[in-house]
């Protein structure tokens, strides 16, 4: 006996068994019925109104559902704050301003009286002001660093620091002060003064420009060698902001040398030539990222030097038992705060060693 889905006759032959036929995989469920366009009117509406057996359904909406496009218009809105902000945004890095020439003052100091020297340049530092100086990159200390308006500890750290690194090559480096080399300084500028400081090396001129002496310290070493290197250092360094987008760094050093003259072994009498500098440096955020720094300013007094000597490209001082014209009325102490008003003085006496 059939089932109660087979026909009265039974399953006729070839058909399909087990309720299987051709339409089993096409599945009319709910969502199909209620999109379909067309809709059978009920066996009431029929008979009440005559009408057609079907009618037409309103289309679906098929646009977007308002969470999706209030999503769309969201993401519009902020990719578009975006982009205004990139262009408008109150804190854009300004546009760098190229950095002005180093203006440079060399001073030469000639001794009144014959250049004191002794075999033993321990005995010199000993009897001189340099006594208590600190001894290389050592008497260079580093203030406690303060942040700014615009500035932060670490900027204001790394702008003292690379004036640090720039009086350590510039005045202690031996290569750099025997004149074998110039890169430790050069790396440390801002390129934009690289010019001037390649020019004032090839064409060297005493203009307050291009005297390589304005960037760094270096002996004719024809005429003198370092009797120890072991320089005696002191001084300050202080860190201020100028404008929202430069930090200025203000370097005020003595540096003492013990030298001989070239050639003369360590028999040779030693005697100690001292050289004040003081030295501008300025920051932007280009500088203090790329560890360089714009030179603005470099003055400096040095003796015992002949105030005939040209001090421009090398510093040629006068060693033990030499003397020279004085430049000055009055006597200049490079170990005092304040600056000189000639072009060459007179180097006062208690600058040197009481031997």
């Amino acid at each position: 006996m059939g089932g109660p889905g087979d026909p009265p006759e039974g399953t006729p032959e070839g058909a399909p068994t087990g309720g299987e036929d051709e339409y089993r995989s096409v599945v009319f469920d709910e969502s199909f019925v209620r999109a379909a366009r067309l809709q059978e009117f009920s066996a009431r509406e029929r008979m009440a109104d005559h009408a057609p057996a079907v009618r037409r359904r309103p289309a679906l909406q098929r646009g977007l559902s308002r969470q999706a496009l209030i999503l769309v218009l969201l993401i519009a809105v902020a990719f578009g704050t975006a982009i205004y902000m990139g262009v408008r945004h109150p804190y854009q890095n300004p546009v760098a301003r190229p950095p002005e020439p180093l203006r440079m003052t060399v001073i030469p100091l000639a001794p009144q009286t014959p250049v004191p020297g002794a075999v033993n340049a321990d005995d010199l530092y000993a009897h001189s002001p340099a006594a208590q100086f600190g001894v290389g990159a050592e008497g260079i200390a580093l203030p406690a660093a303060r942040r700014t308006a615009h500035f932060s500890d670490s900027q204001v750290v790394a702008a003292l620091t690379t004036a640090k690194d720039y009086l350590v090559k510039s005045s202690l480096d031996p290569d750099v002060l025997r004149g074998d080399t110039d890169r430790p300084v050069r790396i440390l500028l801002d390129p934009q003064q690289l010019d001037q400081f390649d020019r004032s090396f090839s064409r060297p001129a005493a203009d307050g420009r291009h005297a390589p002496t304005g960037w760094l310290v270096r002996f004719d070493t024809a005429r003198t060698e370092l009797a120890d290197l072991r320089i005696r250092v002191q001084g300050t360094l202080r860190a201020v902001e100028s404008d929202p987008d430069t930090l200025e760094v203000v370097a005020d050093h003595t540096f003492v040398y013990a030298l001989r003259p070239a050639g003369g072994g360590a028999g040779a009498k030693a005697s100690l030539f001292t050289v004040r500098r003081e030295l501008h440096f300025r920051f932007d955020r280009d500088d203090l990222r790329m560890h360089q720094a714009e030179l603005a300013v470099s003055y400096l007094q040095a003796g015992p030097l002949a105030c005939a000597d040209d001090s421009a490209d090398h510093l040629r001082p006068l060693l033990a038992g030499q003397t020279a014209k004085a430049g000055g009325p009055a006597g200049t102490d490079p170990y005092a705060t304040g600056g000189a008003t000639a072009l060459c003085g007179s180097l006062a006496t208690g600058a040197q060693p009481k031997i």
